[in-house]
């Protein structure tokens, strides 16, 4: 997870006192990175890679830039949120509350999952945070167990237009199977458009490998777009990567290249490619061989 943040020093100090993250490297963003997202511009910028305590197998990589003036997460299309396993959100949600970390949503039960329960914060960057807890497996709906208090991300949001281009992408680009659609409250997303915190937004659990999802949600007609070129990284959660099969999806990138550098995320990888998405998401793919 990429997450565009004013201060690398306020996201280092938040994110390891309050969720038990880790540095596990600094770097700037190299020239072949920023030429690789199409966005030269962001070459040279101040970056740190956070890991959970107990884990290396997924990292935040924050990139210091200025704040952009307004931002506020789901309010546009593009990606809105990463969602966090944790091993118990009340506990958790007690000790946020005298932290950076602004509490948008306390926690709660799932509309349509009582197992699952979960709470909504804003970090330093702008970038939300979903913190969920499952009290038992749900059928259906497999996810990782919580190594640790807060552990990896395993499932992404990205709000755009229409949930059913958004299915659409992913199942032609790179074969992801679609999901049946369900409305659901999205409690963030209601607070920023002026609706009750009850309202329902069709969304859909887009199953992928490894017991993580992506999570497509329909915005209201009012959301922005993000621009047809970015010269910027987008605000607060700016992309998102994956591991992909060698030479999986159709998509057309902006680069295809070696990997930039032997630091997480491109350990190992035989060669990376960003795209922008059905809702203009930013997308970079780490091939494995």
């Amino acid at each position: 997870m990429t997450v565009r943040t004013p201060s690398l020093p306020a996201a280092e100090a938040a994110y390891s006192r309050f969720l038990g993250y880790r540095v596990v490297g600094r770097k700037p963003v190299s020239r072949a990175e920023a030429e690789l997202w199409g966005i030269p511009g962001v070459a040279g910028a101040p970056a740190l890679l956070m890991a959970p305590e107990s884990a290396t197998d997924f990292v935040f990589r924050f990139v210091e830039r200025p704040a952009e003036p307004g931002y506020r997460a789901f309010r546009r299309h593009g990606w809105h949120a990463a969602e966090l396993i944790v091993d118990r959100v009340d506990p958790l949600a007690e000790r946020l509350r005298d932290s950076p970390f602004e509490i948008v949503a306390p926690p709660l039960d799932l509309s349509f999952c009582p197992d699952i329960r979960a709470m909504q914060i804003r970090g330093p960057g702008g970038e939300i945070l979903y913190l969920t807890e499952f009290k038992k497996p749900v059928p259906g709906l497999d996810s990782p167990p919580a190594r640790c208090a807060v552990d990896r991300t395993f499932i992404v949001i990205v709000g755009g237009r229409s949930l059913d281009g958004m299915q659409t992408y992913f199942h032609d680009s790179f074969g992801v199977p679609r999901a049946a659609a369900m409305e659901s409250r999205v409690q963030t997303m209601a607070l920023e458009f002026g609706l009750s915190r009850e309202h329902r937004f069709r969304i859909a659990a887009l199953p992928l490998r490894d017991r993580c999802y992506i999570e497509a949600d329909e915005m209201p007609e009012q959301a922005l777009s993000l621009p047809a070129t970015l010269t910027e990284l987008p605000a607060g959660i700016a992309m998102v990567s994956f591991i992909a099969r060698h030479g999986a999806g159709s998509a057309s990138p902006f680069v295809t290249a070696d990997r930039p550098n032997d630091d997480p995320p491109y350990a190992g990888s035989s060669g990376v490619r960003c795209v922008r998405g059905a809702a203009g998401e930013l997308l970079e793919l780490i091939e494995q061989p």
